[in-house]
């Protein structure tokens, strides 16, 4: 389901309906509403009762039912604009770092990204229709940004050549989406470094001509 407010409709010039764009305040209280529900699911899980992410993010209840009439749809739609949020930060940390410091900076950010996600493993295969567009729109989003800073940093000589972005992002989500406690995250953060480390291994030291 799209995350977007519906636009009200209004005459032109000519009377055709025509969309208006939505309210300001619609729109901010939609997005309040999402960083709201991403905030609950990473400290309670998403089987968070929806009435507590409405009033933490100053919404009645109704607001949040309008826009998603379930649970699984407001999941889906925090989960999918944070997918897009991460994949986007790939273009300006390659512009404000060197190679293979913007691939480990954006490598963590999507660590943080899956080892807040209580339940999202569960909810992915729980069969609810909500969840199915997000595994594509996550390889879609993510494995392009990824492979981008990938060859990057390996035509900087500063990573082998070689690297698949879609293994590199499973081995990294697959660290943490068993993860149940503090303890075991700390150490699969220890692993991720290692793996980052690890790209270096067979790197040329110098730029591909």
């Amino acid at each position: 389901m799209s995350t977007d407010v519906p636009a009200p409709l209004e005459n032109d010039e000519h009377g055709s309906a025509k969309a208006r764009a939505p309210r300001a305040d619609a729109q901010r209280n939609l997005d309040t509403l999402l960083q709201t529900a991403a905030e609950v699911f990473a400290s309670s899980g998403v089987d968070a009762p929806v009435r507590e992410i409405a009033e933490k993010a100053g919404v009645g209840i109704g607001t949040l039912y309008r826009h998603f009439p379930n649970r699984a749809e407001l999941v889906a739609a925090v989960f999918r604009r944070e997918i897009d949020a991460c994949a986007n930060a790939a273009e300006p940390l390659a512009a404000a770092h060197p190679p293979f410091e913007a691939l480990s900076l954006w490598i963590e950010r999507y660590v943080g990204f899956v080892a807040t996600k209580k339940g999202l493993a569960a909810a992915l295969h729980s069969g609810d229709a909500a969840y199915e567009s997000l595994p594509p729109h996550r390889n879609q989003r993510l494995i392009p940004a990824l492979r981008g800073l990938l060859d990057t940093a390996a035509s900087a000589g500063e990573i082998r050549s070689g690297v698949d972005a879609y293994d590199l992002l499973n081995a990294v989500g697959s660290l943490y989406m068993s993860v149940r406690d503090e303890p075991g995250a700390e150490s699969a953060r220890r692993m991720v470094a290692l793996l980052i480390d690890g790209l270096r291994y067979g790197a040329t030291g110098r730029p591909e001509a």
